[in-house]
């Protein structure tokens, strides 16, 4: 396994950029620890499947080096990287049968034969494929492949690192939970560094030690599930994690007190606003109490998810989302509360930090 360091990676697609507009990949400069498992998360065309092409070594960056436990394999072809990747549709020999498949990787390298069958099968096992064994790959079906295309991935134990491309696009949902529990058992028992490309938040958190959040070209925050839901970083985050994602409105800071429309709002702590900055309150529909007390909001619609409810409401002239328990009571004249430590404070998109 490896410590993999990007260092002031930047990447186009043009030549010669002249601007950070020309650049698809925006500077990244982290490193991310041996053994460590990692989901790249965001929308499509944020740069994310690029940044794991420039890790393998199918793209070249324009700028920047890329390191494998501090030795610069920046200009090394992918085989020379020792990494296994596996893609969004399955790459896979449909001449071949489904273990022929799955020890081909291991053969190529002089493995021998016993070594051979005995991790193909831990992995056959691992897929539930171990009764299509003998089955050419011709014929299967796509989510079938997938599988096989995963286990080819998974079946070298020599690797630097295995980095996925929304690998379960093509599996059904039950097989999605699955994999992913697998996948996740089996970095814990062998300490693979994984990285896992999705624009799928939920793919992300269920596999991820470290959710690394990507938007526009760049990485926005790299944290702990808990911390990206209850800390995000940037407004994206807080929009982009969580089903309601967090509610931002207009705000204006005074110290510690923070003013939405005629709402004054006291905090523990005095954030580090500029004059000219764009300012926004953020608070999760989770940390939002419906009751007879508090603020005055009105309600326009009350969506029945099962174990709670969705309350879409306005508040100082603004869209608000709150999540109530299935049994909470929606007053006819309904007010509400903030938690206080639950408000975060945004200066154009980024979280304000505490004065000293």
């Amino acid at each position: 396994m490896a410590r993999i360091t990007l260092d002031h990676i930047r990447h186009a697609y043009g030549p010669n950029p002249k601007s950070e507009k020309d650049y698809a990949l925006k500077e990244v400069h982290h490193e991310w620890n041996d053994g460590g498992a990692y989901a790249l998360l965001g929308p499509s065309g944020c740069g994310k499947t690029s940044l794991l092409n420039i890790i393998s070594g199918l793209i070249q960056p324009s700028e920047g080096r890329i390191l494998f436990d501090g030795q610069d394999v920046t200009n090394l072809p992918t085989q020379q990287r020792n990494i296994a990747q596996v893609f969004q549709f399955p790459v896979i020999y449909d001449t071949m049968t489904v273990y022929d498949n799955l020890a081909f990787p291991l053969r190529n390298r002089g493995v021998a034969e016993p070594d051979v069958d005995r991790r193909v099968r831990e992995i056959l096992e691992m897929i539930d494929l171990a009764d299509w064994a003998k089955r050419r790959a011709r014929g299967l079906t796509a989510d079938q492949k997938q599988k096989i295309s995963l286990g080819r991935g998974l079946v070298r134990s020599d690797v630097n690192a295995i980095l996925f491309d929304e690998p379960l696009t093509v599996i059904d949902p039950h097989m999605k939970w699955v994999l992913r529990s697998q996948l996740k058992r089996l970095h814990k028992q062998f300490g693979f560094t994984m990285v896992y490309v999705t624009h799928d938040q939920t793919e992300a958190l269920t596999f991820a030690d470290k959710v690394v959040v990507m938007y526009d070209g760049e990485i926005v925050q790299i944290g702990t599930p808990a911390e990206l839901f209850e800390r995000p970083s940037h407004t994206f985050v807080g929009y982009f994690i969580g089903s309601p994602g967090m509610n931002f409105m207009p705000a204006k800071v005074e110290g510690s007190t923070v003013r939405v429309g005629e709402h004054a709002l006291t905090l523990d702590y005095a954030p580090k606003t500029s004059q000219a900055a764009k300012v926004e309150l953020g608070i999760r529909p989770e940390f939002i109490r419906v009751g007879r007390e508090g603020m005055p909001v009105t309600v326009s619609k009350v969506e029945d998810i099962g174990r709670q409810r969705i309350v879409r409401a306005q508040f100082a002239g603004q869209p608000i989302a709150i999540v109530v328990p299935e049994d909470g009571e929606i007053p006819a004249d309904p007010r509400v509360t903030f938690e206080p430590s639950a408000i975060s404070i945004y200066a154009d998109s980024w979280r304000a930090g505490r004065e000293a």
